[in-house]
């Protein structure tokens, strides 16, 4: 089942924002459900949101603890409201091509995390210069990112392979 704005989606925006906002902060919400635009909820048989597309990729997918998992186009949206470094985790030269193609990102590559990072949340991966990589899943929290020698920092879900 989807629904686009404008079939009463105004209610269930609202909702995705506030989810949105309490996940990553002040002002996500906004950024990834914009009022002005129509976007596409996919929804589950029984009516609950799956996925959240937007014209330009998905935003969004519902995980089943209630939070949402990043797509690229939703790692873009944060990325332009989130304060630097939040929910970042900065990689550097070496790392670039393998991110980018969707390989996991390890701790010993990790040049900066932001520190409010807790396992398990979802995180956007980008370069020293600031390009967005990926997005993933955050397997360990910020500081423990940046004091590990060894182990993966983030499980990368969808690479931004080169154009």
């Amino acid at each position: 089942m989807t629904q686009h704005a404008g079939d009463g989606a105004g209610e269930a925006y609202a909702d995705l924002r506030t989810i949105a906002d309490y996940q990553f902060g002040a002002g996500a919400g906004e950024a990834l459900f914009p009022a002005d635009e129509s976007l596409r909820i996919e929804r589950t048989t029984s009516g609950r949101p799956q996925q959240i597309h937007a014209d330009a990729g998905r935003l969004v997918s519902f995980g089943t603890d209630g939070r949402f998992t990043l797509g690229l186009e939703g790692g873009r949206r944060l990325q332009e409201v989130l304060e630097h470094p939040a929910y970042r985790v900065v990689v550097d030269d070496e790392s670039e091509p393998f991110v980018r193609d969707g390989k996991n990102v390890f701790s010993k590559f990790v040049l900066e995390a932001g520190p409010e990072i807790r396992p398990g949340d979802e995180v956007l991966v980008v370069h020293e210069r600031g390009d967005l990589l990926a997005v993933g899943r955050a397997e360990l929290d910020g500081e423990s990112i940046l004091d590990f020698e060894t182990g993966m920092a983030v499980n990368v879900r969808s690479g931004a392979e080169s154009v």
